[in-house]
């Protein structure tokens, strides 16, 4: 049906005649001529319907916005007054002599000229017509390129692209599963994978060594702006590599990815301990575009008499940390502060502390807050000289729990970090490693990545006498503040693995119920073997600076889980949940019936 693409049409083909298929982009009546942007795939191209052809004058007379049609025409190259450099096609324009529309438009639900003048949910709804519009067209394009050099990279170093199932058993990976009853096993149920973790890991013990595969996962939990119900994953999995050879080769393999694609150089990746990423931005993932740190004064505050400050200073897990913002002094006022102590409260935190250093030559009398007649000088002297604050500064204090004032401060950070312009407009990656093997949570403790991670220099008994401070073998890729991918180093010894199940409470018969299959591979010479897996969502998304990760998928959900495209999730038939042995309690709406209930 066509010659050539729209968007390479370019001045190697004057005065030859091309056929072109695509959407009106625009429709321009100009003294009596008519123009058009014809779009496709590839991009634009002007065309000129000139008025001495009257038929084929009469049918440009109808087109509009979006109308699908075809087009046969002379190239021919631009007047030099009206040659558009910003366009690769802008130095020629086709003279239309024949014709067709394909198909006409209605009109149209949503504004094409730019995302922002429509809403989230009417983009979903039709977004069949939101992802003709070039902005989100070249993110799906950019991502059909970052999955091609994906799969050439690791294609070149020897994985093997292996597929796993989809319909499994569930497994403890972090969120809620997504259930699949089961029609031919009655009462049973199948688990949509929160990730393919232990077929990758029967990969490696059934000898395929070197395993990759982009696969969908599913979580039902929480959504934001990157997380999705479904969602992409760059899943690795390595037998004999140890964890220092796998971040190697994956961090390879994305400093590859942005030379080729972005032309960006990432360098080495520096590496940070998660203690010392918490420490001093706390988060385990720190954007270190942004030079604002934390510093802990809860050794300083250990004494003085406002309970506040030496609560949490003598509380083991509790944590009192300053935050120094340069030259912030005169940039935040009381209604400032106040909006940001309502923002930290967010994260839990009962206050915002401060202090401003107006002159710092002038010692006590040059500071500012509301709380310095608590703090003895001693004590004040103390915290200028451990935030080597200077005259102009202020400093913000967190004191709470140590998960509280590591989110609320933390978050403060990245806050007033973009709110002064303080974020660098460049990239920074980098590992963090050394996590602990365990988190508290709900009274026991749980496994801070999964419960296949392998711990660091530790036997089965030694890991159960003292689970709390062992550290696991794990290791994340953070770009810019965003956790792009993580893995481990997994169990590859029975008895191991059983500790760990102990540690957690899984006892023998629930483990065995949950995870025969895999407890019984680790009994015949499981290899030591190792992983990691990339959001491939969340990376597209950092690469074409999209904000969300909606933007950079085909069909995604909004953050109720659903489909305003397909109105999906939707009701089964009484048919299928019959076949299906399921039954739908309905809610009991009658006032009569609620009434009789409470008599």
């Amino acid at each position: 049906m066509r010659s050539h693409f729209c968007g390479q049409v370019n001045e190697s083909l004057i005065d030859q005649q091309v056929t072109l298929c695509g959407w009106v982009n625009r429709r321009r009546d100009l003294g009596g001529l008519i123009f058009l942007d014809l779009r496709d795939v590839k991009g634009l191209v002007q065309v000129v319907i000139d008025p001495d052809f009257e038929a084929l004058f009469a049918t440009a007379n109808k087109l509009k916005h979006e109308f699908c049609i075809q087009l046969k025409g002379k190239v021919r190259a631009r007047p030099e007054s009206q040659v558009n450099k910003n366009m690769a096609t802008g130095g020629v324009e086709i003279l239309a002599s024949e014709l067709t529309i394909l198909n006409a438009s209605a009109p149209l639900p949503l504004n094409m000229d730019g995302h922002l003048n429509n809403s989230e949910e009417q983009r979903l709804k039709y977004r069949y017509l939101d992802l003709r519009r070039p902005e989100m067209a070249n993110k799906l394009k950019f991502r059909a390129r970052v999955t091609s050099e994906i799969r050439r990279y690791l294609d070149e170093h020897d994985f093997l692209d292996i597929e796993t199932p989809i319909l499994t058993k569930a497994t403890p990976e972090g969120a809620r599963d997504y259930l699949v009853p089961s029609r031919t096993h009655k009462g049973q149920f199948f688990a949509l994978p929160q990730s393919p973790q232990l077929f990758k890991q029967l990969l490696m013990m059934s000898g395929m060594d070197r395993y990759y595969q982009i696969v969908k996962c599913f979580r039902d939990e929480d959504l934001r702006a990157d997380r999705q119900p479904e969602f992409t994953q760059i899943d690795i999995e390595t037998s004999f590599m140890s964890a220092d050879e796998v971040m190697a080769v994956t961090e390879d393999m994305t400093r590859q990815l942005f030379s080729k694609l972005l032309d960006v150089d990432l360098g080495e990746f520096p590496r940070m301990t998660y203690a010392d990423a918490m420490a001093k931005y706390g988060s385990d993932k720190p954007d270190l575009r942004n030079p604002l740190e934390m510093v802990d004064v809860a050794d300083l505050m250990a004494d003085v008499e406002f309970k506040v400050f030496s609560g949490p200073a003598n509380d083991p897990k509790g944590r009192v940390a300053a935050l120094k913002v340069p030259n912030g002094a005169d940039k935040f006022s009381r209604k400032d502060i106040d909006e940001l102590t309502k923002f930290v409260g967010i994260y839990g935190a009962k206050g915002l502390a401060w202090l401003k250093i107006n002159d710092l030559e002038k010692g006590r009398e040059g500071l500012q807050s509301p709380i310095l007649k608590f703090l003895p000088d001693t004590v004040v002297e103390g915290i200028l000289a451990r935030t080597e604050a200077a005259t102009g500064d202020i400093i913000f204090f967190g004191s709470d729990k140590y998960t509280v004032v590591s989110e609320a401060i933390g978050a403060l950070r990245l806050k007033i970090g973009e709110q002064l312009g303080l974020v660098a407009d460049e990239w920074k990656p980098l590992w963090v490693v050394d996590f602990p093997m365990f988190e508290e949570y709900d009274g026991g403790l749980t496994p801070l990545h999964h419960p296949f991670t392998a711990p660091v220099g530790v036997s089965p008994e030694e890991l159960k006498q003292n689970p709390e401070n062992t550290l696991s073998n794990a290791y994340d890729m953070v770009l810019n503040g965003c956790e792009v991918g993580g893995g481990s180093v997994r169990i590859h010894q029975q008895d191991m693995q059983q500790a760990v199940f102990e540690i957690l409470g899984i006892g023998a018969e629930e483990a065995e119920e949950k995870f025969g299959f895999l407890l019984d591979a680790l009994k015949f010479g499981a290899p030591p073997h190792a992983g990691l897996a990339f959001g491939l969502d969340r990376l597209v998304m950092l690469m074409t600076g999209a904000t969300s990760i909606r933007d950079v998928m085909a069909f995604p959900k909004t953050t109720t889980a659903a489909c305003p495209l397909t109105d999906a999730p939707g009701f089964a038939n009484p048919q299928q949940l019959e076949e299906l042995a399921i039954q739908i309690k309905a809610k009991e709406e009658k006032t009569e019936e609620k009434e009789e209930e409470v008599k």
